[in-house]
């Protein structure tokens, strides 16, 4: 397999320097769509009666939707390959018609024997500024 190519220039890379955001209106057919190719069934995602039935207001995204989204701009940014640790958290639901837009901010660089690293703080909002999810990230440098 051939080694990723860093995108990222440690020497021009700051601490509070932000990354390009992506943003997202998610759909219902968005969920329908992850629904099957993720295998996730689970009809609070894509059946608004179910949804309803169990005293929410809609369906609701799938959280691996919004970690990929959030994947996404980690790697159009970093490079495929180059994340070397993605945690998150989920913070709150997401909803069908809601404008989700990523976040990626540099909290440090270092410099270790497996080469440079940049620490990212990263995170999906919507449009009202309602964190849905907040993590970390370490990403290759050269």
């Amino acid at each position: 397999m051939a080694k990723p190519i860093a995108k990222l220039r440690y020497d021009e890379i700051s601490e509070g320097d932000e990354g390009p955001t992506v943003s997202h209106e998610l759909t219902r057919s968005d969920l329908v769509a992850y629904a099957g190719v993720s295998g996730d069934m689970n009809p609070m995602h894509t059946d608004e009666v179910s949804a309803k039935a169990a005293g929410l207001p809609s369906v609701f995204g799938h959280g691996m939707f919004s970690m990929g989204l959030l994947a996404r701009a980690l790697t159009d940014w970093a490079g495929v390959g180059n994340l070397t640790e993605y945690r998150v958290r989920f913070t709150k639901q997401t909803w069908p018609g809601e404008v989700l837009t990523t976040r990626i901010v540099v909290t440090g660089k270092e410099q270790t024997e497996d080469g440079k690293r940049i620490r990212v703080e990263v995170g999906l909002a919507n449009q009202d500024g309602e964190s849905k999810l907040a993590g970390s990230a370490t990403i290759v440098a050269c």
